[in-house]
């Protein structure tokens, strides 16, 4: 099968999915969009308002600022691939639960296996726990590792993970634009020894 035909398979199981109660709330599921091919690959944590009423991930204003931020490292949405951990909107925007995170994961893994991306972003604390937790790091808080770079082997794959904050994040706390600003800037250097696109 084509990437495409496996993401696809992928996006019609997640629109069926009854695997937790999200799916009784939401208006559409978010699955993912972006290149199939993408370098980099770029893990939310939840559809929110925006993202629930369109089935689009980061198109809300957080989704602006992510736009903004690909630019300034000369990339677009059409060069990356978007998720999120989950892909319903939890209720009121809450934090994802353990359960949930469990009965979702299992699609965001095929993604990842299908695109194949060189380095993850993972945008907020649950995407960076989930991912880091799966090559062998176990971290709390997402303040003392944002911007760093981890390299290891997730599922079967070699990768460059790079943590940051949400873009959510940063519309109500300038520290944390600057912060996810320079880390962008990280990204932007692995990039360059990838001898990817990236002006």
């Amino acid at each position: 099968m084509s990437k495409q035909d496996l993401m696809e398979t992928i996006m019609a199981e997640v629109k069926a999915c009854r695997k937790c109660e999200l799916w009784r709330s939401r208006r559409n599921p978010v699955p993912g969009e972006g290149s199939l091919d993408a370098v980099v690959m770029f893990i939310g944590e939840a559809p929110g308002y925006w993202e629930d009423l369109k089935g689009r991930p980061f198109v809300g204003a957080a989704g602006k600022f992510l736009d903004e931020l690909l630019a300034k490292i000369g990339l677009a949405r059409r060069d990356v691939y978007i998720t999120n951990v989950l892909k319903s909107r939890p209720p009121e925007n809450r934090d994802p639960q353990p359960s949930e995170i469990e009965a979702c994961t299992p699609y965001l893994d095929r993604q990842i296996r299908i695109i194949h991306p060189k380095i993850i972003v993972t945008l907020g604390r649950h995407s960076m726990s989930y991912i880091l937790s799966k090559i062998g790091f176990e971290i709390r808080g997402i303040t003392g590792v944002h911007g760093r770079v981890y390299d290891g082997k997730l599922l079967g794959l070699k990768v460059t993970i790079v943590p940051t904050f949400h873009p959510a994040a940063a519309l109500y706390n300038l520290k944390y634009k600057d912060a996810i600003e320079r880390d962008f800037q990280v990204i932007k250097r692995e990039l360059e020894k990838l001898g990817a696109r990236s002006t």
